[in-house]
């Protein structure tokens, strides 16, 4: 395992990343600050790899097991949003699925994806509402990618998150999650907390994996 303490991708903490665990792929650090797990840079996909990884994916708007999986996002967070609201999906994959579900219950949709949907002036716009599932764990960048998000969502407006927690040490090192090769950085309760104290925003956690963040 390496020794070396890294910066904190996400609350940018010189030295404050401690060696957490470690498999025959990669080591994983987690931050005494925010609760972050995350590798070192070096072991970070190139985007090609990344590429690879997620054209394997099968995801499809007419996959019934699919959209009942982003209903968990979808049902709380458009139970809290306005009629006719404008989102973003960000992070859409290459089979955009809750876009079109939020789009059927009669809201505008946007999407990034730095892959599928790379159009950047979505990103120079504001949003009553956005979305990000299963996405913030392929963050290389957290930081600056999680305040961009915030910096585009209107006051009043909600960020809707679902990504797997991380937990303990035993249980993290036996993890299927973190066998993703695209999979860099590992949120907990903890973590979510802080953004949710960074942004001075309502938070409020769903199930295991959807967190809604309100902006002021």
């Amino acid at each position: 395992m390496a020794t070396k303490l890294l910066r904190c991708p996400l609350c940018a903490e010189k030295g404050s990343s401690n060696p957490f665990c470690s498999d025959r792929q990669r080591d994983y650090h987690r931050c005494a600050f925010c609760h972050l797990i995350h590798i070192p840079p070096s072991q970070r996909p190139d985007s090609k790899a990344e590429r690879a990884e997620y054209d394997k994916h099968q995801n499809s708007p007419e996959d019934a097991g699919y959209r009942k999986f982003l209903s968990r996002l979808f049902i709380p967070l458009n139970e809290r949003i306005n009629p006719a609201s404008h989102g973003l999906d960000f992070g859409s994959g290459p089979g955009p699925t809750l876009s079109r579900m939020f789009e059927e219950a009669g809201h505008r949709m946007s999407l990034f994806d730095p892959f599928y949907a790379p159009e950047k002036n979505v990103l120079t716009q504001q949003y009553d509402f956005i979305t990000a599932s299963e996405v913030v764990e392929h963050l290389h960048e957290p930081a600056a990618e999680l305040a961009l998000i915030w910096s585009i969502l209107k006051p009043g407006g909600w960020l809707g998150i679902m990504t797997k927690l991380a937990l303990n040490q035993k249980a993290f090192s036996r993890w299927h999650y973190k066998t993703d090769p695209t999979h860099v950085c590992f949120f907990s309760t903890q973590t979510m907390e802080w953004l949710a104290e960074q942004w001075q925003a309502e938070f409020i956690k769903i199930g295991n994996d959807v967190f809604l963040f309100q902006k002021p």
